[in-house]
């Protein structure tokens, strides 16, 4: 056979089915642990960390889900009659009546919250010149507000930073429509009157460019991490299979999701539960506590109480 190519394992198969090749089992290799990673990072034998971070990093921030009842979102958006929560990122419905995207959007304008422990350990992760990609889901921009450069972000499902016209397709800073936001109004285009839509990726809309990004991200990253995440919208959750299968992958996460449930690998690590916790756990564990609380105490400043 051509040399290096790898042919299909009957025993692997084997394994599968006989229920072999679960936690621990591959072939007799030793199970990966949290401080086996940690113990890799501090040795800078994984230097092209990939992150890939859901909502579970962003409700530590206070961030509402506009699909639970009872958050003051929701009982705003009850006002609209919508069908069912989701049409409010579907392009039909916004352009029959754009107000609850933007009452949604006026909640989740960048200014109202501020990042929290997960996104600053990030943030360091940056600052330690490790951070390949930070791949994320949501739209909140708190990765943004704490450090991390657009260089290192894939917003894949989409930014409040920028804007563009539904009519002209001109594109816009974000910001220029903060005032119309905050005040309760439909933004529209100065040149041709057109509603103005944050650059937030609706359904059926395409990815922004970036995410393609990730055709070179995985094959090339040494490390993943997935914090915070259910796996279950695509394509961002298939990028979880994306990595060599010799890259560690560790998952911070309320529950065992997607590959990590159905598909582990030896290289596997769960750290389940409280997603701020297992952060600080890894973080111990690295011995960057004293470093971490050093870049909050310096961010916080900036922004002074309204981080708190």
């Amino acid at each position: 056979r051509v040399r290096g190519t790898r042919p299909f394992s009957l025993s692997a198969a084997a394994r599968a089915i006989l229920g072999m090749g679960r936690w621990g089992d591959d072939g007799g290799k030793q199970k990966l642990t949290l401080q086996d990673v940690a113990e890799l990072i501090r040795k800078k034998e994984c230097r092209r960390v990939v992150v890939m971070a859901g909502a579970g990093i962003s409700t530590p921030s206070g961030i509402p889900d506009f699909r639970s009842p009872g958050s003051g979102l929701y009982s705003n958006l009850e006002q609209y009659n919508i069908p069912y929560p989701e049409a409010i990122f579907e392009l039909m419905y916004f352009f029959v009546n754009p107000k609850p995207f933007f009452t949604l959007a006026k909640e989740l304008y960048p200014g109202n919250y501020r990042p929290n422990y997960a996104h600053y350990f990030l943030r360091l992760l940056h600052d330690k010149g490790l951070l390949l990609r930070l791949y994320t889901q949501n739209i909140d921009g708190l990765e943004r507000v704490a450090g991390i450069p657009p260089d290192r972000l894939v917003e894949a499902h989409g930014t409040f930073a920028t804007a563009t016209c539904t009519v002209c397709r001109r594109k816009f800073p974000g910001e220029d429509f903060r005032g119309d936001v905050m005040a309760d109004k439909v933004p529209h285009c100065p040149v041709c009157t057109g509603v103005v839509k944050p650059d937030i990726v609706f359904f059926g809309e395409e990815l922004p460019q970036r995410f393609f990004l990730h055709v070179t991200d995985f094959p090339t990253a040494d490390l993943l991490f997935v914090i915070g995440t259910s796996l279950e919208v695509e394509p961002f959750a298939s990028l979880a299979g994306a990595v060599r299968s010799s890259v560690p992958r560790v998952l911070i996460n309320r529950d065992l999701v997607g590959p990590f449930a159905w598909q582990q690998r030896y290289n596997d690590i769960a750290q389940l539960g409280d997603v701020i916790s297992g952060v600080e756990k890894l973080v111990e564990l690295l011995d960057w506590n004293e470093e971490m609380q050093t870049l909050i105490q310096k961010e916080k400043a900036k922004v002074g109480r309204g981080s708190e």
